[in-house]
């Protein structure tokens, strides 16, 4: 039978025909504050895992060791082993020394050293903490307008040993050296369209929730109420980017997951899109749409943060 069917699908392609490609899926795992949960979709989009998690969760990594790392509340980051769906791990922010107000974490990142980068809002800082929960580095922060819910979002560190920051209260993306000094910045603009207030599609601002850095060199952002995804080379001139509008029966609202995954596609986070758009949206740099994850049975309106599970990361 496999005989057959491999002599077959050679009189195909020379015949000029090819089998139908298999259609896309991937593994997901993603947190939504409106469902109040963390979960594991299958490829079929069934739930193959799930635990209650009521705090908006805006950042998520699955560990090499197969536990999930997200964070609790504003001040709590964990460690959670997804077989017991106990906590092994736990880092708890509080006031640095003269400060007395709000602090919320919005970005953290286990290292390749096994320590944990946290950005601490508020605190208006980076800290990295060992597994003991000590912090052994401190980066301070510029922010212009300090805000403990809005001074960041998405923070990942670069294997340069600098740290990429989305400051968004001021609509920016930030790269800090080691010690805390500026040395690159791209502020977003309202791409010749007027400001307006809203969390969904109506919504239009600067207000940036994600960036990556490229192996090109270039950065990729995602622009959260920008309604659009940026790629910018290091003079900050826009070489690629989809728009509100580019896809077709797709309209972009709050951006804010991305990943690049090893064939060069992206995959976009629609936060507060409503039901009628995916939540996630895998697109070529043809801006062709392969791939999307329209769930909102199990995820909602507030779907923040996704990872696809099945295909690593450039």
């Amino acid at each position: 039978m496999t005989r057959y069917f491999f002599l077959f699908t050679i009189l195909l392609a020379a015949s000029g025909f090819t089998a139908a490609a298999e259609p896309v899926a991937h593994r997901v795992l993603a947190a939504d504050r409106g469902r109040g949960h963390l979960a594991i979709l299958g490829i079929d989009g069934t739930v193959e895992w799930e635990m209650e998690n009521k705090h908006d969760v805006h950042d998520l990594q699955m560990l090499p060791n197969g536990n999930i790392l997200t964070h609790t509340s504003s001040t709590n980051v964990v460690e959670i082993d997804p077989k017991t769906k106990e906590i092994v791990w736990k880092y708890e922010a509080k006031p640095k020394e003269g400060y007395k107000g709000r602090i919320e974490i919005h970005a953290f990142q286990r290292l390749d050293d096994g320590n944990t980068m946290v950005a601490e809002s508020g605190n208006t800082r980076i800290v990295e903490v060992d597994k003991a929960g000590k912090i052994v580095k401190v980066i301070p922060l510029t922010v212009k307008r300090p805000n403990a819910h809005r001074d960041t979002r998405m923070v990942r560190k670069l294997a340069s040993g600098n740290y990429l920051v989305c400051h968004e209260g001021e609509g920016a993306v930030v790269e800090y050296d080691g010690d805390g000094k500026i040395v690159w910045t791209y502020k977003l603009d309202l791409g010749d369209r007027k400001r307006s207030d809203g969390h969904g599609p109506e919504g239009h601002g600067v207000e940036v929730f994600g960036a990556i850095r490229l192996q090109s060199g270039n950065t990729l952002i995602a622009g959260g109420n920008n309604n659009r995804v940026l790629e910018v080379d290091p003079k900050g001139k826009i070489v690629w980017q989809v728009d509100q509008k580019d896809l077709p029966g797709i309209t972009l609202a709050w951006v804010t997951t991305l990943q690049v995954l090893p064939n060069g596609n992206i995959v976009i986070g629609n936060c507060h899109a409503g039901p009628e758009n995916p939540q996630l949206i895998e697109v070529t740099k043809e801006k062709k749409v392969v791939w999307t994850m329209k769930n909102h049975k199990t995820f909602g309106n507030d779907t923040a943060a996704a990872l696809v599970l099945d295909a690593k990361s450039k």
